[in-house]
């Protein structure tokens, strides 16, 4: 019964869900690929191009929040088809800047959309699968972003040669055509989606009162403190617990690293190969599929053991590791092999991670603290960014970025280690 339950669960939503991750994903970064034609065009240096592409995460971080308690109060079902349909018009309405100004504020307006999408699954998923369950259910989900680069990278490229049909410019056609998903997608979530076991037709009665009977369980243990440890239920106390802020501030310092990466790296490759648009995008899509078989990997033996942190820890330090050797290897081959091996951590860091608040955070809490370190965290895919542009242009090359990069990812390794865990139980602040 468990396994049949978790199975049907697992066929049902999350392949629609990555589906819907992987637009989101492919919708935030295509800008780094556009950059290739619409830094010249528009007449952008990289610190204009930095600023604009972090300040995505200005309008998620402000809108995170409240729109993860929107989810808890409304469902599911009608705000993440709220969300991904406005976020694709949005999208799409990229092709229409005209200037830095412009450029700035549709940004903005496209963090401000998809705020709350992220945070918002990985609350869900708190209503459909077990603890155990969840750092594989969040994998699963999550190389969906990885797919964004693998497919986006070569699919971007191939836009980008569109350059003069219509009338258009080829980063024109590229927003036009990947936002366009976005809104048929989000339509379908309206029909598709359940807003928890109870409401979901498509379980069969036996497995769908085991399901809820063993949530509610879940629920009620995580309820109980862990030694002096308060209980972490009320939107007040997810936002104001210490192990929420320090765990923003970890994911903070990996997402200034992430981000500063996956904007750049269509730059940084065209830069070591001279090659063109199109085959930059196939290049960059190398970085990403080896970070999907790592982060699948990373995932299943975190569940499958029961820790977080080291898993955590580990990953920031292979990060760190590829970043700093990408900045000091002698030829582009190094370099590029360097920056490959940094994917791995930058993104398999995501699923044991979101695993530890999870431990510890229920009802409102869970969806007020998850919001919040998913908003502040992502602050860094605004400081990524921003300093890699402004380094670029202050140096005239990406070298001090990628360490200044290598520096947050040593930095978020460290201090997750100041996090005590108990396996299957709730996270404690050392």
């Amino acid at each position: 019964m468990p396994s049949r339950a978790i199975q049907r669960v697992r066929r049902r939503l999350i392949p629609f869900l990555a589906l819907l991750y992987f637009i989101a994903y492919l919708d935030r970064v295509n800008v780094g690929f556009a950059a290739l034609q619409m830094n010249t065009a528009l007449g952008f240096s990289s610190s204009v191009f930095g600023k604009g592409a972090g300040i995505f995460f200005i309008g998620y971080f402000l809108f995170e929040v409240p729109s993860n308690l929107i989810l808890a109060r409304v469902g599911a079902r009608i705000w993440i088809a709220r969300i991904a349909i406005l976020w694709g018009f949005v999208s799409i309405s990229m092709m229409f800047i005209k200037g830095a100004s412009s450029f700035y504020l549709v940004r903005f307006l496209l963090g401000a959309a998809e705020a709350g999408f992220f945070p918002g699954i990985v609350f869900y998923f708190t209503y459909w699968f077990p603890a155990r369950e969840r750092a594989r259910a969040v994998a699963q989900f999550s190389t969906a972003s990885m797919a964004a680069g693998v497919v986006g990278g070569p699919l971007s490229g191939a836009l980008l040669s569109l350059r003069g049909v219509a009338g258009l410019d080829g980063w024109q056609w590229l927003f036009l055509v990947e936002g366009i998903p976005a809104v048929v997608l989000g339509v379908v979530a309206f029909f598709y989606l359940s807003d928890g076991p109870a409401k979901a037709r498509w379980l069969p009665d036996d497995e769908k009162s085991w399901l809820v009977g063993e949530m509610e369980r879940e629920r009620a243990a995580a309820s109980s403190p862990l030694g002096k440890r308060p209980d972490v239920g009320s939107v007040r106390s997810g936002l104001l617990d210490p192990m929420v802020w320090r765990l923003a501030l970890i994911l903070f310092l990996i997402v200034t690293s992430g981000y500063g990466f996956s904007f750049f790296l269509p730059q940084i490759v065209k830069g070591l190969s001279g090659a063109s648009d199109l085959a930059v995008g196939m290049w960059t899509a190398v970085p990403f599929t080896v970070a999907a078989i790592g982060m699948i990997t990373v995932a299943a033996h975190s569940d499958r053991t029961g820790e977080r942190r080291w898993h955590v820890a580990a990953c920031g330090a292979v990060a760190a590791i590829g970043l700093a050797c990408s900045s000091i290897a002698p030829t582009p081959v190094l370099t590029f092999v360097s920056l490959s091996f940094a994917a791995i951590g930058l993104y398999s860091f995501t699923p044991p991670f979101w695993s530890l608040p999870t431990a510890f955070l229920r009802g409102d809490g869970a969806a007020a603290g998850i919001g919040l370190i998913n908003a502040v965290g992502n602050l860094g895919g605004f400081t990524g960014p921003y300093l890699m542009g402004f380094i670029r242009d202050a140096s005239g090359d990406f070298l001090v970025g990628l360490r200044v990069l290598a520096s947050a990812a040593t930095l978020s390794a460290v201090l997750v280690l100041t996090v005590r865990e108990k396996r299957g139980q709730a996270v404690r602040i050392a």
